[in-house]
């Protein structure tokens, strides 16, 4: 399931891509203007539809200002727009969008490229993150801390490569409850502070990389993800 954000000001099109989206099993939210987009792109979607003509802005404008923020900048996006014009597509796709798809549009289409695009987010997600001596492996599901294999459950494996993707965002823990368990699984946020908790242990040494923010959650040291490699 993947978390959606529609930005868009016409209700009744807003309504139909949301239902399709809820329909093929993902979390759908939306926004009425650029501004409100652009603030709720900032909880970090999966991916975002977005809307070429909003009351007040451009959506190119809020497509580059997506891209211009650390936060958002990775979050692929698909324009939709009744603008047909080849100069509008290249405009787009020049300041990062990922897709765009014409109005009038076959929703079961729509579907169609928000899977392919998600499928194409998923497969670059398959290498290794590095942090100090802390690595893990998403394909393999592995991780070493300075050359030695550390067993995690699944969930402590979800959790820390998570933590890793964001290094220095700060991740509530009901954020990290929706990104790790899903939300239909019913735990509460006490959850994330015995997972955090165990992970710290078994990871050592590379412990102390996933920092407590009081009141708020946790973040991976945003230090030791400058330092270090990205997915390869």
């Amino acid at each position: 399931m993947a978390r959606i954000l529609v930005i868009d000001d016409e209700p009744d099109l807003v309504e139909l891509v949301v239902h399709h989206l809820r329909a093929s099993g993902h979390e759908a939210v939306s926004a009425a203007n650029g501004r409100t987009g652009i603030e709720r792109a900032r909880e970090q979607p999966d991916l975002i539809i977005l809307d070429l003509m909003l009351p007040d802005m451009d959506g190119t404008e809020v497509l580059r200002t997506l891209k211009a923020d650390d936060r958002t900048r990775g979050v692929p996006v698909i324009f939709l727009s009744a603008r047909t014009d080849e100069v509008d597509r290249v405009v787009g796709f020049e300041l990062g969008a990922e897709d765009y798809v014409a109005k009038p549009f076959s929703p079961r289409e729509l579907m169609l490229r928000v899977r392919a695009l998600l499928r194409r987010r998923g497969d670059s997600e398959t290498g290794a993150m590095r942090a100090g001596g802390l690595t893990v492996d998403l394909g393999s599901h592995r991780v070493e801390v300075d050359g030695e294999a550390v067993d995690l459950t699944a969930t402590e494996f979800r959790l820390l490569a998570h933590l890793m993707r964001k290094p220095g965002r700060v991740l509530e823990r009901d954020r990290l409850l929706d990104a790790v368990w899903g939300q239909e699984v019913y735990v509460t946020p006490r959850t994330v502070d015995t997972h955090v908790q165990r992970l710290r242990q078994k990871l050592g040494s590379a412990g102390s990389l996933i920092e407590t923010v009081r009141g708020v959650g946790y973040r991976f040291s945003e230090e030791a993800g400058r330092n270090d490699s990205g997915p390869e």
